[in-house]
């Protein structure tokens, strides 16, 4: 009897945490889509690459004995969670996600809201800028169509050839992001505008305060849709739906 946890978020790093602290009696493995060469370390089993669609997943359900999956894939997965609450309710499998609330613009915000990578380029209009990019090496292409600007952006690792334009900085990071150094960074970095997906939660946020300062305009790539599951906004919430569930019941003394 496993859990499964679709992860490659800071909240399924820190479910894998908690479940090692506070049920170590529950099999869980962890399933990352492989986009990061070097994951953050886990305390559980591991997991990489696709599934083969819902069938795929549908099939790994059963030959592993998963009896509930955990959704805490990245705000801009835009296909697992639906392969999830597919697969789940063909085979009878409880899912639960979790999804951190989204940004919201406060006082002194200059946002643009777009619904994808590609409108986020175009916004950035047709006057050279400095452009500080914080959305992940995978989209990069799409800013390709945008050479003129100076792109200064931040990934987690080598961005190689995705962004073949004349100018472009990199800054290889991992969050989290203190506010104040990301005001030192675009203050020193000459950045005129910033380009985020609105990935929500506190480990990032410190770009959007930098830039509500130094009143610069944000490009924001709004999340895409999700299918209607049961959710949770916190990992704190998912050991008690597990027991809810009938799951570990006898072990937990419930």
């Amino acid at each position: 009897m496993t859990v499964l946890i679709l992860g490659g978020t800071t909240e399924a790093a820190a479910l894998d945490q908690h479940l090692a602290d506070q049920a170590p009696d529950i099999r869980a493995i962890i399933s990352l889509a492989g986009h990061t060469v070097d994951p953050r370390p886990t305390n559980l089993p591991v997991r990489t690459g696709g599934f083969g669609g819902v069938e795929g997943l549908r099939r790994y359900l059963v030959e592993e004995g998963i009896v509930a999956v955990v959704d805490a894939t990245h705000p801009f997965a835009a296909i697992m969670p639906f392969h999830a609450e597919h697969a789940c309710k063909a085979e009878g499998v409880p899912l639960l996600a979790i999804r951190r609330d989204s940004w919201k613009p406060r006082p002194g915000d200059r946002w643009k809201s777009v619904q994808d990578i590609e409108a986020a380029a175009q916004a950035l209009g047709d006057e050279p800028r400095r452009v500080f990019l914080t959305v992940g090496r995978l989209e990069l292409p799409a800013f390709a169509d945008a050479p003129q600007h100076r792109y200064l952006v931040r990934a987690i690792e080598p961005i190689g050839d995705r962004l073949p334009v004349p100018h472009v900085d990199v800054i290889q990071q991992r969050g989290p992001f203190d506010a104040d150094d990301e005001e030192d960074l675009m203050r020193r970095e000459g950045v005129e505008i910033l380009v985020s997906k609105n990935s929500g939660g506190p480990a990032t946020v410190g770009k959007l305060v930098a830039a509500r300062r130094l009143s610069l305009p944000v490009v924001m790539v709004e999340r895409p849709p999700k299918p209607d599951v049961e959710t949770v906004d916190h990992i704190d919430q998912v050991l008690p739906w597990l027991v809810a569930q009938g799951i570990f019941a006898t072990e937990r003394g419930v």
